[in-house]
């Protein structure tokens, strides 16, 4: 973990958050590169369930919603998060946590009391070994006020997650679009936690990003779509490039299920930490409209256009954490390699005089499609002007289509190293050969191997290569 960790800030990916003043606390930035993984991921996340189906639109709702949205949902009486301090640190920790570390089975069913008698059975202390406070139930929405006067008429939340904007949009996206049951809301977009204990780099975060649907059915089809929708996940996990032997659905306790779920199944992937839940899928029932249509005084029925028939409609709920799935990502594409000399191509050792034997090379195995940079373009020397000049026009011709990146630093073997450690599939060198017969030496990033292609055939070559 500590080497991903390490790697990301070195070659751009994430950086700390605030780092010239020392840093926030779990607060992390994306990026030069890691930006581009993140769009990458949420743009192909778009495509797969938004673009490329006719029962799913999308939408972006805001951050700030009236705060009877927030009482309606349930979030202001119950997310909320049990709390102990330490008395002399007074540093803070969930409660449930702490009793699971200390093998207390189903710890986040138990009520406060019970939780508080375990305290005194297990004569449980703080990480730091120092005694803990009574605990207290903590809410995790982050507050804020509306306007200049801070009082309790104008408090409003920061969403914590992206549902409700879609549940209280039910009746405008019906009435003006032509969808009908079953059809899904998308969404994809911050939300705020005001998690008690963060950490894990950008696995807990108190600012994170979620892509997240809403699934419209009918109450007697929700066990079918369920399991659709399980399905539909894991084939996105395999197309993410995540093994899946790091997989693992745990079906969620009747007694730990959410105020709102009737079923959920918490996708789970084997990270360095542990086993944690990746994404998660619930059955929502009708819970959700029925409590906006109630509080809000609103019919938002579903009127079935064949039977005339009237209902409330049941909710099917995927959601996809952006950040997770990130760190994910991350940790199945980092591989470390050794190589010999002897299972190099014989062009790379010629063109790669500060090669040594028995290298260790960091190579980032992304799926091709999710690379930050696509391809890069060398000219083997950056003091002959012919072959940058040349090098750059290949560029030039290449950006347009691929995000490419121009290299001329350093020793050819130290780019290709800098390249297998951003996970660019492709690197095109320009070299002394390019300019008598208009061919250049296109490398592989997995295997190393190097070919001859012409230039002229140059973006056919990546297209196989890059597309497939």
């Amino acid at each position: 973990m500590h080497k991903v960790v390490a790697w990301s800030k070195r070659r751009g990916f994430i950086y700390p958050g605030s780092d010239i003043y020392g840093g926030l606390a779990n607060s992390w930035d994306y990026g030069p590169l890691g930006v581009e993984i993140k769009r990458n991921i949420c743009n192909e996340w778009w495509k797969r369930f938004v673009r490329d189906r006719e029962d799913m639109v999308g939408m972006d709702g805001a951050l700030i919603m009236n705060p009877r949205v927030w009482e309606a949902s349930g979030h202001v009486e119950g997310f909320n998060d049990p709390l102990v301090e330490d008395k002399k640190t007074h540093e803070r920790y969930r409660l449930d946590h702490l009793l699971e570390d200390a093998g207390v089975k189903n710890a986040e069913a138990m009520s406060l009391q019970e939780m508080s008698e375990k305290i005194k059975e297990l004569k449980l202390k703080s990480p730091k070994g120092n005694e803990l406070t009574e605990p207290k139930m903590f809410n995790l929405m982050f507050e804020t006020y509306l306007g200049p006067v801070k009082n309790e008429e104008n408090k409003v939340y920061l969403r914590p997650e992206t549902a409700q904007a879609m549940f209280v949009n039910f009746k405008n996206i019906i009435n003006t679009t032509r969808q009908r049951v079953p059809f899904g809301i998308a969404q994809t977009g911050k939300a705020f936690r005001n998690e008690i204990t963060t950490g894990n780099f950008i696995f807990r975060l108190r600012e994170f990003e979620q892509m997240e649907i809403e699934y419209f059915v009918k109450e007697q089809d929700w066990e079918k779509q369920f399991e659709y929708w399980l399905k539909e996940m894991h084939l996105w996990l395999e197309h993410l490039g995540i093994s899946k032997d790091k997989i693992h659905d745990l079906e969620v306790p009747k007694e730990e299920l959410a105020h709102y779920s009737k079923r959920t199944v918490d996708i789970e992937y084997d990270y360095p930490f542990g086993k944690k839940e990746l994404y998660g899928l619930a059955y929502r029932t009708d819970f959700d409209l029925k409590n906006h249509m109630e509080a809000s005084g609103e019919d938002i029925r579903y009127t079935d256009t064949e039977t005339g028939e009237k209902y409330v409609p049941h909710v099917i709920e995927p959601t996809f954490g952006v950040d997770r799935t990130i760190l994910a990502v991350l940790l199945e594409a980092y591989n470390e390699e050794e190589v010999n000399t002897s299972t190099r191509a014989s062009t790379e050792l010629s063109r790669t005089s500060s090669a040594q034997g028995g290298d260790i090379r960091v190579v980032m195995k992304f799926p091709k499609w999710l690379s930050p940079v696509k391809v890069a373009v060398f000219p083997l020397l950056k003091k002959d002007e012919k072959l940058t000049k040349k090098a750059r026009e290949i560029f030039e011709n290449v950006r347009n289509t691929y995000a490419a990146e121009y290299d001329e630093g350093g020793a050819i073997g130290k780019r290709y190293r800098r390249h297998d450690e951003i996970g660019t599939p492709v690197c095109i060198t320009v070299d002394h050969d390019t300019l008598e017969d208009d061919t250049v030496t296109m490398r592989d990033r997995d295997s190393m191997e190097q070919k001859r292609v012409k230039i002229e055939e140059l973006k056919d070559e990546l297209s196989k290569i890059l597309n497939s």
